[in-house]
């Protein structure tokens, strides 16, 4: 069977090569993808994009040296199918089905286990990319080093990630999971800090954790504890809804899902976001098929929407004004944590809101990576929120608004969706001359989209 994937892997990239030559000198080089988990609007390309259509498998799964390698346009849930049999993921599983293991890398990606394992890049131990330049480098700590370092956030504009090898974690059959209420914020943070810190809840190591704030006065941390006791689980593909499970009166609830569904527990309703589109009612969730309860369909009905302006005619025929989508997920030290919700919940009318914390696995001050440069040894935290305010304005006025709030606080802002900065601005959080040395390295001719131009100008 590795003889075989090997095969297939080595034709993809031909065909991938082959399909960048026929791209014309003068055009720019973009992927041949129908779907995107990205939120930012694409402009509309009508020359031909790369052909990735045999770079979807994963080539090989060890379980002895614990590593998989995969192809980069290999979704999570196809490669969490693959190494699960062995007891076996990788280290950090974003939370939706179809991100792609090159999308995580070059993207960012987040998960319960950040705290522990960092980001996904991190685990990787070397990737083969197809540059602008139109070569396919093996790349690793020390084989172009530069390039390896600066793919994470990159968004395929230093180059696209061919095959990717990784290291994985042992799991267990079971996951048990305590949900802790708090009745203010920075008293989740301080038990978040404490928990990092010791590694462990009531004498248990925590392997999995991450948080769900309603309101300023109620508030989550989900611990989760790998196990092999069997037992009764949930099941939240169904009628019930995991984020409404974690809701309860005081103290701790308990729970328990298999690794599987753990994985993907937020997969099913997109978080909360099945809400917008009326899949939480008990009597449409009946009629919803199960099979589309699940956030690559809702991404279909979002692209619709972006399409079409289907929300906003809406608007305007009840007498609304338009709304602004505010859909973004940020990083502040953990010690900022409070400050921003504080601030959040004061000023953007959205709830709920994610929190996921994360340290980088390095502690070396000089491994750092320069496109989106957290600081190692410094816990972090994710904060997810996902949704859409009235309009003011001036474009984007309440994502500007969020921007300012957090550099104000020392912390970063994926690019998956809308973004405002400045040139100047930009280049200050997102690797500025390092990312230019690079970029001017391996896509001397520019065949690829600049950073700044794919993420704020959304060419």
């Amino acid at each position: 069977m590795t003889t075989d994937a090997r095969a297939a892997h080595a034709a993809g990239v031909r065909r991938l090569l082959e399909s960048y030559r026929a791209i014309p000198p003068d055009a720019t080089v973009r992927l041949a993808k129908p779907t995107s988990n990205l939120f930012r609007a694409r402009a509309k390309n009508t020359v031909r994009g790369l052909d990735v259509s045999g770079l979807t498998d994963v080539i090989a799964v060890d379980p002895q040296t614990r590593t998989a390698e995969v192809a980069g346009m290999c979704t999570y849930e196809d490669l969490v199918a693959a190494t699960l049999p062995y007891a076996l993921a990788p280290l950090v599983v974003p939370q939706l089905k179809t991100i792609t293991l090159g999308g995580a890398v070059t993207g960012l990606g987040i998960e319960s286990t950040s705290f522990r394992n960092g980001l996904p890049h991190e685990s990787v131990l070397e990737m083969d990319v197809l540059t602008g330049a139109g070569e396919v480098l093996t790349t690793s700590p020390t084989r172009h080093p530069d390039l390896f370092r600066a793919f994470p956030n990159s968004y395929g504009t230093l180059g696209y990630a061919v095959r990717l090898k990784i290291e994985l974690e042992p799991v267990r059959p079971f996951v048990a999971i305590r949900h802790l209420r708090f009745g203010s914020v920075p008293d989740l943070v301080a038990e978040m800090d404490r928990i990092i810190a010791a590694g462990e809840y009531d004498g248990i190591p925590v392997d999995y954790l991450d948080g769900v704030v309603f309101s300023a006065q109620e508030s989550y941390l989900t611990l989760g504890f790998k196990t092999t006791t069997p037992g009764p689980v949930s099941d939240y593909t169904g009628q019930q809804i995991y984020y409404r499970s974690i809701q309860h009166a005081e103290g701790v609830k308990h729970d328990r899902l298999t690794i599987h569904d753990y994985l993907w527990r937020w997969d099913t309703d997109w978080f909360w976001c099945s809400r917008a589109f009326g899949a939480q009612h008990p009597t449409i969730r009946r009629l919803w098929p199960r099979r589309l309860r699940r956030s690559s369909f809702y991404w279909k009905l979002i692209s619709y929407d972006q399409r079409f302006g289907i929300a906003d005619r809406i608007e305007r025929w009840n007498g609304r004004p338009p709304r602004e989508r505010v859909v973004q997920d940020i990083e502040v030290p953990l010690e900022r944590c409070a400050e921003f919700i504080d601030w959040f919940l004061e000023y953007i009318p959205i709830e709920p809101i994610w929190l996921c914390p994360l340290r980088l696995r390095s502690t070396d001050p000089d491994g750092v990576w320069p496109l989106y440069p957290l600081r190692p040894g410094r816990t972090y935290v994710n904060i997810g929120f996902w949704s859409s305010v009235p309009a003011g304005d001036t474009e984007g006025a309440t994502n500007r608004l969020i921007e300012r709030k957090v550099s104000e606080l020392d912390g970063h802002k994926s690019l998956y969706s809308d973004a405002f900065y400045s040139p100047d601005e930009f280049d200050e959080l997102y690797g500025g001359e390092t990312y230019k040395t690079v970029k001017k390295t391996y896509d001397p001719d520019g065949r690829l989209l600049d950073l700044y131009a794919k993420a704020v100008l959304r060419r």
